[in-house]
């Protein structure tokens, strides 16, 4: 038996005891975390939202094997932020959309949650009103011609029905008594709050596509009317994509049985502390790239080193070769050679003990 086939539904309940302690844990999480972003200064507090936004509509959308261009989204978003990041890229429409649906929650988080609403964000996802080859019902919740809403993985022929949905006949119904419940439940711990809105989403299903995505931004959204701020500075989508299998396994144990969702508020918890931890090394990574512009403030650099200097200050994954330095920066061998020995003159830079074409660069 599905959750929804419950005679009491949606009078979801949980264990009270065993979810206090890593509540408490998750707000003492919180609190430490808006400290430190407190201490950022603007510029830096600026580049933390873009960072962390970027991987949120990255991941996102990863989930549903929807992959975006990291570069593209962080353009589009600081465009939206009026963020200066220089050099800002044509985007496509596809990226645009989930960025605008990803805002308007977490800008305008006090704002009431509303059928229109949802369909507006639905139809940006899904402009051309397909899901890759498929014609889909977009901007309106799925109906006769959808048929029945399963999750399905597996071959042809020998497909696993993981979850099957109610029928699209109860989805205004359902909708209507979810998004009273969504603006006017404020007893409940916000936190708590947007675990259950999450499942709750995903499992009456309401659209044709997209379920997943949008129960993921309704999750921000709440967590911003919890923070009471648009700024984020963590992401939950990024940790969720970590942990995707565990993600659909604790989803698809919840939604059969009974009411008790305790077990997916405690993985929600555990996921949400893991991502404020997470986004420590991001900041971490911010403050010492203001530290070292604000030591070097008189220093001059040219802006190819700079782009490399920012790289690696962000955390340069593999080793900084001067044939990466020519291709990162679109210049020659020889100008990147001159670029590095500068810097390692200046004893900014310093060489590994490798010779040759292996020589690689740090920062000291």
């Amino acid at each position: 038996m599905y959750i929804y086939q419950q005679k009491d539904w949606p009078e979801f309940s949980f264990d009270q005891a065993k979810i206090s302690p890593l509540l408490a844990e998750v707000a003492r999480l919180q609190g430490r975390l808006f400290g430190r972003t407190e201490a950022l200064g603007f510029a830096s507090a600026e580049e933390a939202v873009l960072q962390i936004l970027t991987q949120d509509v990255v991941k996102t959308s990863e989930i549903e094997n929807e992959p975006l261009n990291s570069d593209l989204v962080r353009s589009s978003i600081a465009r939206r932020l009026g963020i200066d990041i220089g050099g800002l890229k044509p985007v496509d429409r596809n990226v645009e959309a989930i960025v605008e649906v990803v805002l308007d929650a977490t800008s305008n988080y006090d704002a009431a949650l509303t059928g229109e609403r949802l369909f507006a964000w639905h139809a940006a996802l899904f402009p051309a009103g397909r899901s890759g080859m498929q014609k889909i019902t977009v901007g309106k919740w799925r109906d006769l011609q959808s048929g029945e809403m399963q999750v399905v993985s597996g071959p042809y022929g020998r497909e696993k029905i993981h979850y099957q949905a109610p029928s699209y006949e109860h989805i205004d119904e359902e909708m209507n008594h979810f998004i009273k419940w969504f603006n006017h439940n404020n007893a409940i711990d916000p936190v708590i709050k947007a675990a259950i809105a999450h499942f709750w989403f995903v499992t009456i299903h309401p659209f044709d596509d997209g379920n997943g995505r949008i129960a993921r931004v309704i999750s921000d959204m709440s967590l911003s009317i919890c923070e009471k701020t648009p700024q984020r500075f963590y992401s939950m989508s990024l940790q969720i994509q970590k942990e995707r299998k565990q993600y659909y396994e604790i989803l698809e144990k919840c939604q059969k049985g009974n009411l008790d969702i305790t077990d997916w508020i405690e993985w929600f918890l555990h996921c949400m502390k893991r991502a404020i931890i997470a986004s420590d090394e991001i900041l971490a990574n911010i403050m010492q790239k203001a530290k070292f512009w604000r030591i070097n403030a008189e220093e001059s650099f040219n802006n190819r080193q700079k782009i490399i200097i920012n790289l690696l200050l962000e955390g340069f994954e593999g080793k900084l070769t001067s044939s990466k330095w020519a291709k990162i920066t679109k210049s020659s061998q020889d100008t990147a050679l001159r670029d590095i020995n500068d810097l390692l003159n200046r004893q900014i830079l310093v060489k590994s003990d490798a010779g040759g074409r292996s020589t690689d660069y740090q920062l000291k």
